[in-house]
């Protein structure tokens, strides 16, 4: 029966790596199964019907809710979010304040995304004037977006920003508002308007768990694999030098009868 010694260096190897595959591998279906019910939650609440701007303030759960809004946008403060892209091209999301008149509140609506070719020249964009009748969706943001450094706090609009938190953007404007983004649906006022709900689908999350674990059973195999045979090539390599040491003793004998 073969015996199983592995040795120090591959067992430390594993105890060290295995658990850590394992823990991706789950973490990966935990995350798949986060972005499914999003995109359920998503879904059944873009079909609903539109609610009022004046309920907003005391929804519960307002993620990816319709919102009917009639009002105008204060064209002074706006905002461009940076690093958006379009089927390759660089562009900014335009951001700007909004009132809505039947409820008086405030709110950061993002009317689109728009390209920006030339980082030489400020985007061009228009802002309407007159009363508009809008329908949106709340976006609330499943995290704080990873930035290398801060934006500036202070600085002329509009302002270029690489994240934005409505919450921390009032305070600034001497308003109170509506503490998360709106996306306008497409129509008058918007521009691209054609947002992905999840940047990665939890197909893609199904798919790197079974890497993981894939991973995590290859590092197993080969454990138990050199486990065992470490074992037998020892033999082997014994069983050679003993062989090899025989004609030697022979030879040193003979010579001691001459």
């Amino acid at each position: 029966m073969k015996r199983f010694q592995p040795g120090i260096a591959p067992t430390l190897v594993v105890l060290l790596l295995l658990p850590v595959l394992i823990y991706l591998g789950f973490w990966q279906l935990g995350r798949g199964e986060e972005k499914r019910l999003m995109l359920a939650n998503y879904a059944e609440r873009r079909a609903a019907p539109p609610m009022s701007a004046q309920l907003l303030p005391s929804t519960a759960d307002p993620a990816y809710r319709r919102v009917q809004l009639r009002g105008s946008f204060d064209a002074e403060h706006s905002l461009l979010l940076d690093n958006s892209t379009r089927e390759g091209k660089a562009g900014v999301e335009l951001i700007q304040p909004f009132h809505d008149q039947s409820s008086g509140v405030w709110l950061m609506v993002n009317r689109g995304w728009l390209p920006w070719p030339d980082r030489r020249t400020p985007p061009v964009f228009e802002t309407p004037t007159q009363s508009l009748n809008l329908d949106a969706w709340v976006y609330v943001s499943p995290g704080a977006t990873f930035q290398l450094h801060p934006d500036a706090q202070n600085g002329s609009w509009p302002k270029l920003v690489t994240a934005i938190d409505p919450a921390k953007v009032w305070p600034e404007l001497n308003r109170e508002g509506f503490a998360h983004e709106l996306r306008l649906e497409a129509g008058p006022a918007a521009y691209r308007a054609d947002w992905p709900v999840v940047a990665m689908g939890p197909e893609k999350h199904l798919g790197y768990a079974v890497q993981w674990f894939a991973m995590a059973t290859a590092l197993v195999g080969l454990y138990l694999y050199l486990g065992f045979n470490t074992t037998r090539n020892t033999k082997r390599t014994d069983t050679h030098n003993k062989k090899k040491e025989k004609p030697h003793g022979n030879r040193d004998e003979s010579s001691q009868h001459v």
